[in-house]
């Protein structure tokens, strides 16, 4: 693992790069361009850039007003007002009529950290993939962000993209990375377990399975970047190959990476055993990021405890 980015600001500089390459993108904000480094394509092209100012829902409508003349719309503020606040705007009139409307929001699960538990969205996943039409994705780093970002400029219909607040390691080479939407990354190959997860959390798995070998236990850890459509093959040939899963998320457990993979398995008829680590069924507190995840069990130490038991539980 390399250097420490935030994906948010790899978000902003690769929209300031397609602005370049095609000029039917527009992007929208919600009065929180700094934050959401949208601020870089209104540096560029402050024609194309609309400022909506605190009015999520008025952003969301827009955007698919924009969608329905031939515009490819990015619309952007925290993951909490894009889901949330403006949830009826999104699924009355961007994933119903299955527009052209790209949102990406930033500051999504505990890596908002001090802004605390009103601000720190962990159920927008759940939200978001129940709605028909919505492709969503939640990148690991930010080479991932800037080629989940690029796919979803160069493909037809609404998605949402999950970003973070904070710095996270750089687990992919530029030069090699290549992303497929609903196809997960195999980040490490093992066969006495499968740690499933997804966005910060891969590369706190990837420091776990460290661990765990150094214990005599090869963990498989994928990178499930896309929660809708997800990688069903992937998650059942885990299952019957490693006997055990344990699922990863800066997120809800209910509704989340956590339930899309227990349905696959359900419908599947796969028997495996299976542990979630994520926010159970609670709100998020303020706090530094890291402390926070050690306070929710989601630091490598307690992903290593829970792979651990969940090996122990089934030899």
């Amino acid at each position: 693992m390399g250097e420490l980015m935030s994906t948010r600001d790899v978000y902003g500089r690769t929209l300031a790069e397609l602005g370049k390459e095609n000029e039917r993108i527009v992007v929208l904000d919600a009065d929180v361009s700094s934050c959401t480094r949208t601020c870089e394509f209104e540096k560029l092209f402050p024609n194309r850039f609309f400022n909506l100012g605190i009015a999520e829902a008025d952003m969301m409508a827009t955007a698919a007003g924009l969608a329905a003349c031939g515009k490819t719309p990015f619309a952007s503020t925290f993951a909490v007002f894009a889901a949330g606040r403006a949830f009826d705007q999104v699924r009355n009139s961007i994933a119903y009529p299955n527009l052209n409307v790209k949102i990406c929001a930033t500051h999504a699960g505990l890596s908002v950290g001090p802004d605390g538990g009103s601000h720190q969205s962990v159920e927008d996943l759940a939200l978001m993939r129940a709605l028909p039409n919505m492709r969503v994705v939640s990148p690991a780093d930010v080479v991932e962000t800037a080629a989940a970002v690029r796919a979803a400029a160069e493909s037809d219909g609404p998605w949402y993209i999950r970003l973070g607040r904070s710095d996270r390691s750089v687990l992919f080479d530029p030069e090699t990375y290549k992303f497929e939407l609903g196809k997960a990354v195999t980040m490490q190959d093992g066969d006495a377990l499968t740690i499933i997860a997804t966005g910060p959390m891969v590369a706190e798995a990837l420091k776990a399975a460290v661990r765990l070998k150094d214990a005599g236990i090869n963990a498989r850890v994928l990178n499930m970047h896309t929660i809708k459509p997800i990688d069903k093959a992937a998650i059942v040939a885990a299952a019957r190959e490693t006997g055990g899963i344990l699922t990863v998320e800066d997120h809800s457990v209910i509704g989340g990476l956590a339930s899309a993979v227990s349905e696959v398995l359900v419908q599947a008829g796969c028997s495996v055993r299976i542990r979630f680590l994520g926010i159970q069924d609670t709100f998020g507190v303020s706090g530094d990021p890291q402390d926070l995840y050690e306070l929710f069990g989601l630091s490598p130490d307690a992903i290593y405890q829970a792979a651990l038991d969940l090996v122990r539980r089934r030899d």
